[in-house]
């Protein structure tokens, strides 16, 4: 079922009354990584909603909120063929009201607190991570889901999606899913379509450089500096490489020294496509 009103998800879900509900919270254009999340929502719940909504306040103004991927018909034919029970695609309008202005000088935002957000994608895109908790809050209260099913190839986001949840006593468990990649190594995203075949070979420097980190800590490097720094043997020309940090995986904190608990986070502009990625140094 396609509905794009909040009052027909509230409806639905109220039908559903002593039914375990997952929720799969997206912007379309979905990949094997999406379906992944939702085969696990399957797995867990007794109903499955997925919202598709490209959220205009988590965009900053130079960013591709206008270009960004849009194949509702086709997303919503994989949502059918994996069973998903409600497949919520609101407009702006419906979430946000007709004629909002879409700022915190007249609409309410989530704001986060700026230990997670002033560091690793929150430094660059001011607003951001606002926008992000924004929208989740507002679909996690329009679904009244049990559980939601987030991406580790989003790890800043996890960590504050968790945290907003926990501060304000949110009745959601946030379920995170590993990451999908290709065959290559590459770290499966909706933006990997912008990619040209040059662009997506000179991407997977950035999983190569992750696994060499991880490597290099399981012979026992811990420094992490020294870690960071057999990076820049991989990078040329065509990376401009925006961060690389080795913190704590569940806070987020820096370290003294790496651990089991670290994980290693980069961000990278290919073909000025704007790239992540991340990898459990103790798995």
């Amino acid at each position: 079922m396609l509905v794009h009103k909040t009052e027909e998800v509230k409806n639905t879900v109220k039908s559903w009354k002593g039914l375990k509900v997952g929720l799969v919270p997206t912007m379309g254009a979905l990949h094997e990584g999406h379906l992944s999340l939702i085969k696990k929502a399957k797995e867990t719940c007794d109903k499955v909603v997925v919202s598709i909504f490209v959220n205009p306040i988590q965009f900053g103004p130079a960013e591709d909120y206008d270009k960004y991927p849009r194949t509702l018909d086709k997303d919503f034919e994989l949502c059918t063929k994996e069973g998903v029970d409600l497949v919520f695609a609101p407009a702006p309008s419906e979430m946000y009201g007709e004629g909002q202005k879409l700022s915190n000088d007249t609409l309410t935002y989530v704001c986060p607190p700026f230990f997670y957000v002033n560091k690793l994608c929150g430094k660059t895109r001011t607003g951001h991570f606002d926008g992000v908790c924004t929208v989740v809050l507002k679909l996690f209260n329009i679904v009244r889901p049990d559980c939601a099913f987030f991406g580790q190839k989003d790890a800043q986001q996890v960590v504050i999606v968790k945290k907003m949840v926990k501060d304000l006593n949110v009745p959601v468990e946030i379920i995170q899913c590993p990451i999908v990649r290709e065959e290559s190594g590459l770290a499966l995203s909706s933006r990997n379509k912008y990619l040209s075949e040059e662009g997506r070979k000179n991407a997977l420097t950035l999983s190569r450089i992750l696994n060499n980190i991880r490597a290099c800590y399981k012979k026992g490097i811990t420094d992490i500096e020294a870690l960071k720094e057999t990076a820049y043997g991989y990078l040329t020309d065509k990376h401009d490489l925006e961060y690389l940090e080795i913190l704590d995986r569940n806070t987020l904190e820096e370290q003294e020294e790496a651990n089991n608990d670290s994980i290693a986070l980069i961000a990278c502009r290919v073909e000025n496509v704007r790239l992540i990625d991340n990898i459990y140094l103790g798995e």
